[in-house]
C-alpha cells in the first residue's frame, strides 16, 4: 500500500521516528491507525449509549410515565432552595 500523507504529516512522523519513541514510519502510522479505530469505537459506543436512554425515554412517554414540565421545575427549584439553604 502506498499512501500520500502531505509534507506536514510526513515531517511529523519523520520526528516521532528521530525522538526515537518508534522504530520506523509504519510504526507511527499503525500506531495513529489503531488510535483512529479506538477513537471511533468509543465514539459509536457513545451513540450507542445515547440511542438507549432515547428509547428508554419513549418507552416511558409511550406508557404514560411523563410529568408535566411546569410541575416538574417547581419541584426541581423547590429541591434546589431547600439545598443551598
Amino acid at each position: 500500500m502506498n499512501v500520500s500523507i502531505g509534507r506536514e504529516l510526513e515531517d511529523y512522523v519523520r520526528s516521532r521516528v528521530d525522538s526515537g519513541d518508534y522504530a520506523s514510519a509504519s510504526e507511527v502510522v499503525r500506531d495513529g491507525l489503531r488510535l483512529l479505530r479506538e477513537r471511533e469505537r468509543l465514539h459509536e459506543a457513545r451513540l450507542q449509549s445515547l440511542r438507549e436512554e432515547i428509547q428508554k425515554g419513549i418507552d416511558q412517554i409511550e406508557q404514560g410515565e411523563t410529568r408535566d414540565g411546569e410541575e416538574a421545575m417547581a419541584e426541581l427549584r423547590s429541591w434546589l432552595q431547600s439545598r443551598m439553604s
